[in-house]
């Protein structure tokens, strides 16, 4: 059954700074993933448009991602996506100061690095995040991560590199 949009799911408008711009380049990544995807035999939710970042590096290739938000429930205090992310892909360094997450692959194979440390997660690997714990990931493999948090708000993503600041 698809969920229809309603006044409790919340736009992720905040990002549009690190989104990409065109909407040309945004389709045929967008065609590319869902193609993975297919062969995957999954789909993903339409309850949001699907959100391409690339932290205003246009670097796509190698540093970026594609969520697929499920539900970003402000009041009720949860929030629920995929991350599809292709080979090489990695998302840049940083925390949150009110976030706490648990990130679980569902496909593929991801390098994350928390406080220093590097971990390798393999289909079926669970990570909880705890707030204010510095992280970043790279996909070692085409990868689709289920991340289930904490809101996603805005003001609450801080970035070490300045050129992306506090989203």
């Amino acid at each position: 059954m698809k969920q229809k949009k309603n006044s409790d799911i919340r736009k992720i408008d905040w990002v549009k700074r690190i989104e990409i711009k065109d909407e040309e380049k945004k389709g045929k990544i967008l065609n590319k993933a869902k193609g993975v995807i297919k062969r995957w035999v999954l789909k993903m939710p339409e309850i949001f448009e699907p959100i391409i970042l690339d932290f205003g590096y246009n670097d796509f290739k190698n540093i970026g991602h594609i969520e697929f938000i499920i539900a970003n429930q402000i009041e009720e205090g949860y929030c629920g996506k995929f991350i599809f992310m292709f080979t090489g892909q990695r998302c840049p360094k940083h925390f949150h100061k009110k976030k706490h997450e648990t990130f679980f692959v569902l496909k593929g194979e991801i390098l994350m690095e928390i406080d220093g440390k590097k971990v390798i997660l393999k289909q079926g690997d669970i990570l909880p995040v705890e707030t204010g714990v510095s992280h970043t990931f790279r996909a070692l493999k085409n990868s689709l991560i289920i991340e289930v948090s904490q809101p996603s708000i805005k003001n609450d993503n801080f970035f070490k590199d300045e050129r992306i600041g506090v989203i």
